[in-house]
């Protein structure tokens, strides 16, 4: 899920455009299906992957969505596959994965069960997934979402990323689940992979040419906002995340508040965790304190 931005990043898209409903071929083995739920929080549309060519994983299978669904076994075209796989369970990636693995007599792997997804496969960091020549490294990366993972495509060069990086726009943090400080480690974690990668392949959005840039920016995005609540605190004096908001997000759209009031949350959280920020006796983790 997108968040709105201060100052837009760079726009580091390459290969096809997003088209909901056309399957698009965006790396050997790797063909990308696009779900029809465009919106603000969502993009173009949440990003289906087939990943491999005799066997495949299906990654990322989107709402319950019976359209999107007959054009994901479509594009199986009969041929096994191994799993249905999410990188993580918000309701845009992950409630179609139950129906579509009955359809397709295939399990469901995840890191953890969550709303309208429970997994019949556990992954755990550094598990493999799929074919030989097309094995898919399971990368756990919590911080959009505690249970959150990456998977590493080797040969190809390609990292699916889902919520962790996103095409053009940066991600939610909603605490308690989301959590800056995980979610800046999780960040180095991608960066640090053994093999450079060529490209990003995120739940929204085209694909991404250079990683080691856009996980940067990404960085780099955060750090000054944390920077710039420093700054609004010093300045303006204590308050809530709410109250906040109106100053760190100065103008922003009524529709677009309570992502900004949230992941400004879990950036003071992060501050406090850090010994720079302090909150009122409610503590941290309540969204209704005063924060100093």
């Amino acid at each position: 899920m997108a968040e709105m931005t201060t100052s837009a990043l760079i726009d580091r898209g390459v290969g096809p455009a997003v088209t909901p409903g056309v399957p698009v071929e965006v790396a050997e083995g790797v063909v990308r299906l696009t779900a029809s739920n465009a919106s603000m929080m969502t993009g173009p549309g949440t990003n289906t992957y087939l990943i491999g060519t005799r066997r495949l994983v299906v990654l990322d299978p989107g709402p319950d969505d019976a359209e999107h669904r007959a054009r994901i076994v479509e594009a199986v075209a009969g041929r096994e596959v191994l799993c249905v796989a999410v990188t993580h369970t918000h309701p845009d990636h992950a409630p179609g994965a139950g129906p579509l693995a009955r359809v397709l007599d295939a399990p469901r792997a995840g890191f953890a069960p969550g709303p309208s997804f429970e997994p019949d496969l556990i992954l755990a960091d550094g598990d493999e997934l799929g074919e030989e020549g097309s094995s898919l490294e399971v990368l756990h990366t919590p911080g959009h979402a505690s249970a959150h993972c990456c998977f590493i495509l080797g040969p190809q060069r390609l990292a699916f990323t889902g919520d962790h990086v996103m095409h053009g726009s940066t991600v939610v943090i909603r605490p308690p689940d989301g959590d800056v400080g995980a979610y800046l480690a999780s960040l180095e974690a991608l960066a640090g992979v053994r093999s450079a990668l060529e490209a990003l392949a995120p739940g929204h959005g085209r694909l991404i040419g250079d990683p080691a840039g856009a996980i940067a920016e990404v960085i780099s995005h955060r750090t000054a906002r944390e920077a710039m609540v420093l700054d609004v605190l010093a300045n303006h004096g204590p308050g809530t995340p709410a109250e906040l908001t109106e100053v760190v997000y100065a103008g922003i759209e009524e529709q677009r508040r309570d992502i900004a009031t949230a992941t400004l949350w879990a950036h003071l959280r992060h501050l406090v965790e850090r010994g720079l920020v302090k909150a009122s006796d409610a503590g941290a983790d309540e969204i209704t304190s005063r924060f100093e």
